[in-house]
């Protein structure tokens, strides 16, 4: 298993430092970091603060996820699905959620609202071609490999 150093610096005494929940989880949960209880409607889309900022290592980004626990059961995911920190990046780590359900549903200071994975970065070397190879898909796109709907 590869281990990096990813540095945190709480923005607020109080803040919770992300975690791994289990040996075997891929993910750290961020929490929400919220002066008041933040209710969302139905499709209403916020940013929510963690009151972190963080340092990558050269080379690495983290994947900002939704929860699936939080998806299933409040329909409460990710505007972007998944968000890139970039290793450049030192302002505050917020979370883009939306609520899909048709329910409000209310996020408190410190509840877990999205998990984020640290992954490495492979940087391509971009080059024009005047043609491609071929393949038995070709062009062929949605359903083209079978999917029914």
């Amino acid at each position: 298993m590869n281990k990096v150093v990813v540095k945190f610096l709480k923005l607020h005494a109080d803040v919770v430092i992300p975690e791994y929940q289990t040996e075997g989880a891929s993910g750290m949960d961020l929490c929400a970091y919220i002066e008041e209880p933040l209710t969302l409607k139905p499709m209403e889309r916020r940013l929510v603060p963690t009151g972190l900022k963080m340092e990558l290592p050269k080379g690495y980004e983290a994947q900002v996820r939704p929860r699936s626990g939080m998806s299933i059961k409040h329909g409460i995911t990710l505007i972007n699905c998944v968000g890139t920190v970039d290793e450049d990046y030192r302002g505050e780590i917020c979370v883009p959620v939306v609520n899909l359900s048709s329910e409000q549903y209310t996020i408190n200071n410190g509840d877990r609202i999205a998990q984020m994975v640290i992954a490495p970065v492979t940087k391509a070397v971009v080059e024009v071609s005047d043609d491609l190879s071929t393949t038995s898909r070709g062009a062929g796109g949605f359903g083209s490999t079978g999917y029914k709907g």
